[in-house]
């Protein structure tokens, strides 16, 4: 293959690469298909510019795209505060429930919107108001709550 082949070689496989991503997005494909691309670009405007030299300018250019992006994305992290999407007894520290079986001996059951939970903390009698403190799997630990107070 001479370099000008070569070099539409490279863009074809970014474009592939960069076209796989859209179909199967994760950003597995997009950093190579970079990679890919800006190899094909120089193979363009620098005939001379041999296979081996391709071959390693797209592990460095693939390379610096991947850490560079990783830098983007990790800025947009999730705020520390806020529980996963997933666990859905940790998004549920801070709500109000109900105890539905009276807690005894520091364990007992609490009701949270349609659900009931198993909860552990003091020993109190079903209906009473709770906060929900932690998460543990799927146990709940909870606090007696403050009475409401009306506006």
């Amino acid at each position: 293959m001479d370099g000008f082949t070569l070099s539409y070689a490279w863009l074809i496989a970014g474009l592939a690469l960069l076209m796989g991503e859209l179909l199967l997005p994760g950003v597995y494909l997009l950093f190579p298909g970079i990679g890919a691309l800006v190899i094909g670009i120089n193979a363009l405007w620098l005939p001379a510019f041999s296979w081996q030299s391709q071959w390693i300018g797209f592990a460095l250019v693939t390379g610096v795209a991947t850490l560079l992006g990783h830098r983007l994305y990790g800025r947009r992290a999730k705020p520390a505060g806020e529980a996963p999407l997933n666990e859905r007894t940790a998004r549920l520290v801070g709500r109000r429930a109900v105890v539905s079986e009276e807690i005894r001996n520091g364990r007992g059951r609490v009701a949270v919107d349609d659900g009931w939970w198993s909860a552990e903390g003091p020993d109190l009698a079903a209906g009473a108001p709770v906060v929900i403190e932690a998460a543990e799997g799927s146990i709940l630990r909870v606090r007696p709550a403050e009475p409401k107070t009306p506006v």
